[in-house]
């Protein structure tokens, strides 16, 4: 039987809720923050150490953030990588790149704006349904993978702009716009989290499926030695 990685799926997901963990986080940090910047001038209400304490907490919010975020791109890029090799057993035809794009596909400048979404289109293909398997010849609809990923580069986009802003803030009031695009972004962060458990969780459960009918006495063979694959 293909080994279809539910364990490592159990970690991605449990980060991505860490993840969405440090965007709420930073969600409140920033209203903290923004709440002390008031009026069209942008003037501040606020004793010094109310400003330095909502610093503080801002600046320990994108700390956790980044910690995060490292953590789960991780494991989630290890997880992409066994997923692909998967699906490559249950499916190889329906691949248009080799396995290690799994990963190179995150790191090609502007190109990790779509190759990702290639392969993870690939993979959710090969581990659909299809009429052989006895099921629904037309497969399992993609929209859990394409509201992910439209959610993910959506939100990437985003927060660079809104990254930049902040930077370049020299007035208050730049900065409590600024304030606002964050919160925004963090708060998109969170919906995008939500969206990538699901498709975790969905294309994982995809390749079991298929993979224990490949398995039974009547499914197709998947593990034929003479089947180039890695």
């Amino acid at each position: 039987m293909v080994g279809v990685p539910r364990g490592l799926g159990v970690a991605v997901t449990v980060l991505l809720g860490v993840v969405a963990l440090s965007d709420l986080l930073a969600v409140v940090a920033g209203a903290r923050s923004y709440s002390l910047i008031s009026g069209d001038s942008g003037f501040v209400f606020a004793a010094q150490h109310d400003l330095e304490a909502a610093d503080n907490l801002y600046r320990a919010a994108g700390l956790f953030q980044a910690v995060a975020y490292i953590a789960c791109a991780a494991v989630f890029i290890t997880w992409f990588l066994r997923m692909r090799r998967c699906t490559g057993l249950l499916a190889p035809d329906r691949f248009r790149r080799a396995p290690g794009w799994a990963v190179a596909c995150w790191f090609v400048p502007i190109g990790n704006f779509w190759l990702p979404y290639g392969v993870a289109l690939d993979m959710w293909r090969a581990a659909s349904v299809t009429r052989r398997t006895g099921a629904d010849p037309r497969g399992t609809p993609s929209w859990p993978l394409t509201l992910w990923w439209i959610l993910f580069a959506g939100t990437t986009l985003f927060e660079r702009f809104a990254s930049s802003a902040y930077r370049s803030a020299v007035t208050l009031t730049r900065l409590r716009q600024a304030l606002v695009e964050y919160m925004v972004v963090d708060a998109a962060n969170i919906v995008a989290a939500g969206a990538a458990v699901y498709f975790v969780v969905r294309l994982t459960d995809l390749a079991r499926r298929k993979a224990e009918h490949a398995s039974a006495p009547w499914g197709p063979a998947v593990n034929s030695p003479n089947r180039q694959v890695f």
